[in-house]
């Protein structure tokens, strides 16, 4: 069965309604061990052409736990929604959706390449994504978006929590030796600890899970 979004919101609103819309889901996401068995891992990345009018959306679905490339899908659309900070998802999503849509069957897992809850408002990408579809989904980032953390060690594996206050809301995970750490929060139906573990599972030479640097490939990619 494609992997479809039943009703979706509007994507193009005012900031305000954005934000109401954010914490509107953000009260649907469950941060908890919901995956079941997983067969196959989807990357997902977005890229913009046109001066940023067109979102470039793809997704690479990969076997596990052999990680191997099954398939891959594109899709592009007109970006409904100007960029404002905080509301990236509102964006990318449209292009997402529909390149998902176009996968022969549904993913286990989806990474995305961007935050899962460590956002200002609990709802980054994969959190967005993942409520949409009540679908497994983890953001793994290369940045930063939000939240403070304590020095993570040089080694491959270790990890130290994000934490807003006394909140936790990610991971840093150091995932090649002596290289730059990613931030990974869940986005739906896992916790911190297999957000992270499934992460690192996916890395194999490089500092991004392989599913996310095929993505993130073929949504750059020019036609």
């Amino acid at each position: 069965m494609p992997m479809a979004c039943p009703a979706p919101h509007p994507w193009s609103v005012s900031p305000r309604e954005g934000r109401a819309i954010q914490r509107r889901l953000r009260a649907q996401v469950r941060v908890r061990d919901e995956l079941g068995p997983v067969a196959s891992i989807a990357g997902v990345d977005v890229g913009f052409r046109d001066h940023g009018a067109t979102a470039c959306a793809a997704v690479a679905r990969y076997s596990w736990p052999g990680l191997e490339l099954l398939e891959s899908r594109q899709a592009q659309r007109a970006v409904e929604m100007p960029y404002r900070p905080g509301l990236l998802s509102f964006r990318e999503l449209p292009a997402v959706l529909d390149a998902l849509a176009a996968l022969s069957q549904p993913p286990d897992l989806l990474l995305c390449d961007g935050q899962g809850v460590a956002h200002p408002r609990r709802l980054g990408i994969a959190a967005h994504l993942g409520v949409l579809l009540d679908a497994p989904c983890i953001g793994v980032a290369k940045s930063r978006l939000t939240g403070e953390h304590e020095p993570v060690g040089t080694e491959r594996g270790e990890r130290v929590p994000l934490l807003d206050g006394d909140e936790r809301i990610g991971t840093v995970l150091r995932t090649r030796t002596r290289v730059r750490p990613v931030y990974v929060s869940p986005g739906h139906r896992l916790d911190y600890g297999q957000a992270a573990d499934w992460a690192l599972a996916c890395c194999t030479r490089y500092r991004l899970p392989e599913p996310i640097r095929t993505a993130d490939r073929l949504a750059s990619r020019r036609h």
